[in-house]
């Protein structure tokens, strides 16, 4: 086999007919991918920030939740209403509110805390656990 069959199976090289129109196109777009990009990159970044709140307000909102269930359930023990605030103060939010209190048979623990973050995106999220009272349970026995 001589080295001229090897390229017998090759295109030539002949220049094609608006391959000059390519070349100038090419350097037209060439700033096409920056401009998309610039654009892109924001939207991204916007996103991820978006993302991230979410998540920070949904952490904020099971805290709640977790610290209305202890209170409630620190009330329905008969504790003393200082401890009930203690132990909903400790497992909530920093800067919740807390409110207590009892209607009927249940003790009645509300929270709520604002949404971290910047204050146009201010929320106020909030939990409320009710709990049956010891004292009622039960009753006298036969």
């Amino acid at each position: 086999m001589r080295s001229s069959d090897a390229g017998a199976g090759r295109r030539s090289r002949r220049p094609e007919a608006g391959a000059g129109r390519r070349s100038v196109c090419r350097l037209r777009d060439r700033g096409a991918v920056t401009a998309e990009a610039a654009v892109v990159i924001p939207v991204l970044v916007a996103f991820a920030m978006a993302l991230l709140w979410g998540l920070a307000a949904a952490s904020v909102q099971i805290r709640c939740v977790d610290a209305a269930r202890a209170g409630a359930r620190a009330a329905a023990r008969s504790e003393p209403e200082a401890a009930v605030l203690t132990a909903t103060r400790d497992a909530a939010p920093h800067g919740a509110r807390v409110a207590v209190g009892r209607a009927g048979e249940l003790w009645r623990v509300t929270v709520e805390a604002p949404t971290p973050g910047p204050a146009a995106l201010a929320l106020t999220l909030r939990a409320e656990a009710a709990a049956l009272a010891e004292d009622t349970v039960g009753g006298v026995g036969p």
